[in-house]
Parts: structure tokens; sequence; C-alpha cells
């Protein structure tokens, strides 16, 4: 459907501006089954830490060039050096602990897949591989973790990962399609998300 038919009040409320309401349109809680997105948002969701989103989505061209377009393997490849010089790339967030935490993070990431044959594989565990359908009529309603994205924490902290607080990984679950927290009168809400 297009975006541009749907009034303001059928979408969630925090997508209030174009660049935020084409994510929430086309991205924003659609399952995930690709190990490159799987990392993508990783990334993404650990380097909103204190930030809104909407900067996120601002520098999310800049930390796909800077991270090797969320390729693992060259991200857990990085050098001293190219850390480095990702602090002084003003198209990034220049958060050295969360620079850093990302070049750790893909290799944990690529420890996963070779446990389990892919991140996808491992991570759905978390919601029994399937997307956990909430009900929300406010925004107000929707929680910052849950028992899956508690264990989720826990299990990827166990396995090297950093900032991945159970906040973080209730974000990731959201944008991932693991849950749905659309609001129940969010045109996005009833539609096939797979």
């Amino acid at each position: 459907m297009d975006s541009r038919y749907i009034s303001e009040q059928n979408r969630c409320i925090w997508a209030n501006n174009p660049m935020l309401r084409t994510y929430h349109d086309t991205e924003w809680g659609v399952p995930l089954h690709d190990d490159r997105k799987h990392f993508e948002f990783l990334i993404l969701d650990s380097f909103q830490a204190g930030l809104s989103w909407a900067i996120i989505l601002n520098k999310r061209d800049g930390l796909r060039t800077a991270f090797h377009d969320f390729d693992a393997d060259k991200v857990a490849n990085m050098t001293k050096e190219e850390e480095k010089l990702l602090l002084l790339n003003p198209a990034i967030i220049r958060n050295k602990a969360k620079i850093r935490a990302a070049i750790n993070n893909a290799r944990a990431f690529m420890a996963i897949q070779r446990e389990f044959g892919s991140f996808d594989a491992y991570i759905w565990r978390f919601t029994n591989y399937k997307t956990i359908k909430n009900a929300f009529l406010s925004h107000k309603e929707i929680p910052t973790h849950s028992p899956e994205s508690d264990a989720m924490s826990k299990d990827l902290k166990k396995r090297g990962f950093s900032f991945v607080g159970s906040t973080i990984c209730y974000a990731y679950m959201q944008a991932a399609g693991m849950i749905n927290d659309h609001l129940t009168t969010c045109f996005r809400y009833d539609e096939s998300l797979v």
C-alpha cells in the first residue's frame, strides 16, 4: 500500500517525520531472516543506546559505509588503525565504546553462525521461531523489555556481546519482526508482515 494515502492517525505515533514513516512502513516489524540484516540491526540498535532512532537513521548510510556494508566478517577483521579512523568519521556516531563493541560483536556474531549454521537460526529461538503479536492501543503500553529480551540479552552477553542490554534487545526484536508492537490502530498491525 502506498504510504502517501495513509492518514497520520493510522500509523504508530513515533513515525512522525518522512524518514521515520518510511522506516516504519517498510522495515520495522517485518520478520527478518537474513544474517546481514540481523547484523545491521544489531549494530544500529547498539549505537542507538542513549540516542533517538531518528539520529541513527540519519547516520545509517555513514554506518553502512564505515562498517563494510554490515559484512560481519569484514567488521570482525577491522584493525586498530581502522578503529581509530572511525573515531574521526563525522558520518557516524563517534563513540569509542560503541565502535569497539561493533567490532567485537561481529566476532561473536560469526561464532554463533558457526555454532548454529546461521545467526537467524539462533536468534529466533528466543520467540520460539514465531512473531510475538502484542495488542497495544497506546505507545505508553509498549514495554521496554520482556522475558524474551531478558533471556536474549543474558545469552548474548554470555557469548561475548556488549551493548546488548534487555532494552536494546527488545528494540532489536521489534525492528526484526520478532515482536509485533505496531499499535492495533496502525495500518501495519494486521498486514501480513512476512
